[in-house]
């Protein structure tokens, strides 16, 4: 349901010269699965899925997103996606529930459709308890449940996960983590960005790992450490972002 090809996002530096963000990224990522996007900082992660979540405007290169051009159709391409960040933001003056009410009512939904949804995602992501309160007065690691909430709220079939765990503790990072999960069982077609790992191996069915804006190698873990030699995902990591270091022009 994602197919990139060959995507590059370039920007000017102070020198009149180009950054190049994102460097000719392919991957592809499919109905019931997660797939992990790793690399290390400045790797290019955020700004892939910034332009796959039509946030930014690819420089070359394109997408099909559940069955849309990334660049020649990019308004049906935010109807088919929910997008979280760490650092997404929410409406503190609303509650939970308020929140959801709006968002769905912005993606066209509307009456006992929007109810049955948002109640379903309300005890999903076990909000129902804390659905009346506003955003405010609600802890760092609800307040990420509310925005991966939002994303959810349209029933999209694509989700893009940008780093949706970072700053949580381990009790809430799991309550996210099997919530994604089970969106990957129901069918749901999920790029999830994160640092971590330990929770890369745990939950993801393939992985694409991203070093100066290009995929250096993606595969299941198994067949990253086969690649590589190594023992553990770590050490693969490690090797093949290496190795991308050594291949790229100085």
């Amino acid at each position: 349901m994602i197919d990139v090809r060959d995507l590059h996002k370039t920007y000017e530096d102070p020198d009149g010269g180009t950054i190049a963000a994102v460097n000719g990224a392919t991957f592809n990522c499919n109905a019931g699965e997660i797939f992990g996007l790793l690399g290390p900082n400045g790797a290019g992660k955020t700004t892939t899925l910034r332009c796959l979540a039509t946030i930014l405007t690819p420089t070359s290169g394109t997408a099909m997103v559940a069955g849309f051009d990334l660049r020649t159709q990019a308004q049906n391409v935010r109807r088919q996606i929910g997008f979280l960040s760490s650092t997404t933001g929410l409406y503190g003056r609303l509650t939970p529930r308020e929140t959801l009410r709006f968002f769905g009512r912005l993606n066209g939904m509307q009456g006992q459709r929007l109810q049955e949804r948002l109640d379903a995602v309300l005890k999903s992501l076990k909000i129902e308890d804390y659905a009346d309160r506003p955003i405010d007065r609600l802890s760092t690691g609800m307040k990420q449940r509310v925005g991966l909430a939002r994303a959810l709220v349209h029933d999209p079939p694509v989700l893009i996960l940008d780093e949706p765990t970072t700053g949580l503790d381990p009790i809430v990072s799991r309550v996210v983590e099997e919530a994604v999960q089970e969106l990957a069982a129901a069918g749901k077609c999920i790029l999830f960005s994160t640092h971590l790992l330990d929770q890369a191996e745990a939950i993801c069915h393939r992985l694409g790992i991203i070093g100066s804006g290009k995929i250096l190698a993606q595969g299941t873990v198994a067949q990253l450490k086969e690649r590589t030699g190594a023992e553990h995902l770590r050490d693969a990591f490690f090797r093949i972002i290496e190795e991308g270091a050594c291949a790229s022009p100085s």
